[in-house]
C-alpha cells in the first residue's frame, strides 16, 4: 500500500499583533520572530507604533518578520485613528501595506450607521482594488447579541458572501460568533479566499477568539480543505491571549495555535485524489 503523500500549501502562517495584546506591536514582532512564524499582520489601532510605517520598517527589519497584512483601522476604539473618514483609513492603509512590502489590507464591512460609507462600499472597494496590486480582503463579521435581542450593526451585511468582492477574509472567530457554517461560507467565497483569521470559539455572542483547538468552530477541516486547494493566501494567528497570566503563558498559546496550524495545513487528510 503506498504510504499517503503529504502536501504542504504555499500558505505563509503569520501572527496578528492583536494577538499579543495587552503587550504591544513591537512584542509581537519579537514573539514572531522566536518562534517562527512567517510574518506578522499589523492591526491598526491606538498604540502609535502600530499607526507608524518607519517604526514598523525598523522592526520587520531588525528582526527579519515581513509584514504580509495590514488591518485597516476598522474597530469602534479606532474611529479617530489615521482620521476620522474611512476613505482616508483604507487609502493609508494600502499606502501602508505597499510600503511595507504586504500583499494584503483586511477591512471589515461598514457599521450601518456610516451611511454614506456603507452606500458606496462595494463600488469604492472595487475602485480602490483597480488601483493597486494589493488585495483588500474583506472580512465576514456577525449580528450583535444580547439575550433575545439582535442587532445588524455592519452595512451591507455582516455576510459579506452577500456581496460582489474581488478578494475575502474568513474570520473563524466571528463564523462562531455568527453561528454560520465556516466551511460552507468558504466554498462560497471560492477562489476569491485570500486570507483566514485562524481562531476558535464555542457560539458565545462574544466574539472569543480562542486558540485553534479549543472550540467548536471546524479549525482543523478548514486547513486540511484550504492544503487540497493548494491554497496560498495568508492564515494569520488572531487569538485573545489577554487572560494569559503571564508573559511565558501568552508564548505558550502562540506557540500551540502555530503548531496546530501547520500541522492540519500538512495533513495528508488534504491531498486531493488522482
Amino acid at each position: 500500500m503506498t504510504e499517503p503523500v503529504v502536501r504542504i500549501p504555499d500558505a505563509k502562517v503569520a501572527l496578528s499583533t492583536a494577538s499579543v495584546y495587552p503587550e504591544s506591536t513591537a512584542t509581537a514582532f519579537e514573539i514572531a520572530a522566536r518562534l517562527g512564524y512567517d510574518g506578522v499582520e499589523v492591526m491598526v489601532w491606538t498604540d502609535p507604533v502600530s499607526q507608524d510605517i518607519e517604526a514598523l520598517r525598523r522592526l520587520s527589519d531588525y528582526h527579519q518578520v515581513p509584514v504580509l497584512a495590514v488591518h485597516a483601522p476598522c474597530l469602534l476604539i479606532t474611529q479617530r485613528v489615521w482620521s476620522t473618514d474611512p476613505w482616508v483609513k483604507l487609502q493609508r492603509a494600502r499606502a501602508a501595506a505597499e510600503k511595507l512590502g504586504a500583499s494584503t489590507v483586511v477591512v471589515h464591512p461598514p457599521f450601518r450607521w456610516q451611511r454614506g460609507y456603507a452606500r458606496d462600499f462595494v463600488r469604492g472597494i472595487w475602485r480602490m482594488a483597480d488601483e493597486t496590486d494589493v488585495r483588500f480582503a474583506v472580512e465576514n463579521m456577525y449580528p450583535w447579541r444580547y439575550r433575545d435581542r439582535e442587532m445588524l450593526a455592519y452595512a451591507p451585511d455582516w455576510d459579506v458572501t452577500k456581496d460582489d468582492y474581488r478578494h475575502f477574509t474568513v474570520d473563524l472567530s466571528h463564523t462562531s460568533t455568527a453561528r454560520t457554517d465556516a466551511l460552507a461560507m468558504i466554498d462560497r467565497m471560492g477562489d476569491r479566499l485570500a486570507h483566514i483569521h485562524l481562531a476558535d470559539g464555542n457560539g458565545s455572542a462574544k466574539d472569543e477568539h480562542l486558540v485553534p483547538g479549543r472550540g467548536k468552530q471546524p479549525c482543523a477541516e478548514l486547513l486540511e480543505r484550504l492544503a487540497s486547494r493548494g491554497f496560498d493566501g495568508h492564515v494569520v494567528i488572531e487569538v485573545n491571549t489577554r487572560r494569559a497570566m503571564s508573559a511565558a503563558e501568552r508564548e505558550a498559546d502562540l506557540a500551540e495555535a502555530l503548531a496546530f496550524t501547520r500541522l492540519h495545513l500538512a495533513s495528508p487528510t488534504g491531498v486531493p485524489r488522482p
